[in-house]
């Protein structure tokens, strides 16, 4: 790694915004796979004749750009993006069980309260109806990669104590099983609340969804608004030709 970062004081910018590009060059050709640590801050220092606060300011550069991340007592790690897909109704959890990750949750809110005009609009419910608030953080193997406000009509969570790090097995176990729903994203950039929660710079990209979903009789049975780290994740959807246009080309089909 040395060679790779050969004749850094050349170049007129500060050592630490050298040493983050070459760090980054050697990560982006496959240097160092994605979820794989980088040697401490101590052995790059040793290794590279520099200081350990300029190795630590050009790894925190990496962690705010999303390359990078910091472990809690484990180091810090290569980032791997996390392909979620768009038109599959599943939990965080089941998400990030699949990928081989340790789901865990951080608890800002669990309680039951009066619907807003909003909520019972989207919940299809009357005003004022008791429904369960849960906002949390969402991890991975101990990296914040999400937050989440949900709201669910009370009737269908009658033990808030019993849902742990994953809403649907708990409407589940109530004998409630969303099957469909609609959900909605978009870009924005995170608020200085967001950003301290999520462990990323102010304003950096997150992408905020906001999920409806429903049970086998079309019955809305969660409202959620997330936000969710844009360095880390990318939702894939499938698509394909409509049946209107496949039957407007020509026998070989060509258009």
């Amino acid at each position: 790694m040395r060679d790779k970062l050969a004749g850094l004081k050349e170049s007129n910018a500060p050592l630490y915004l050298q040493l983050a590009r070459n760090l980054r060059e050697h990560i982006q050709s496959g240097g160092v796979e994605p979820g794989e640590p980088l040697p401490s801050e101590r052995e790059l220092s040793e290794r590279m004749g520099m200081s350990r606060v300029t190795i630590r300011k050009g790894i925190q550069k990496l962690i705010e750009e999303g390359l990078l991340f910091r472990r809690h007592g484990s180091g810090t790690y290569v980032s791997d993006r996390i392909e979620a897909r768009g038109a599959m109704l599943t939990s965080f959890s089941e998400d990030a069980r699949s990928r081989g990750d340790d789901p865990s949750v951080v608890w800002m809110m669990r309680s039951y309260a009066n619907a807003t005009d909003e909520e019972a609009a989207a919940l299809e419910i009357p005003i004022a109806t008791k429904v369960a608030r849960l906002a949390r953080v969402r991890l991975a193997n101990g990296e914040p990669l999400a937050i989440e406000h949900a709201v669910v009509p009370a009737e269908f969570l009658p033990d808030l104590d019993a849902v742990g790090d994953s809403l649907y097995a708990a409407l589940q176990s109530s004998g409630v099983f969303p099957v469909s729903g609609t959900q909605r994203i978009r870009a924005a950039l995170a608020t200085p609340t967001e950003a301290g929660m999520l462990s990323i710079a102010q304003s950096s990209e997150i992408l905020r969804i906001e999920r409806l979903t429903r049970d086998t009789k079309g019955t809305p049975v969660e409202f959620t608004r997330s936000a969710y780290r844009g360095d880390r994740y990318e939702f894939v959807t499938d698509i394909a030709a409509s049946t209107a246009s496949v039957s407007r080309r020509d026998p070989v089909g060509m258009p």
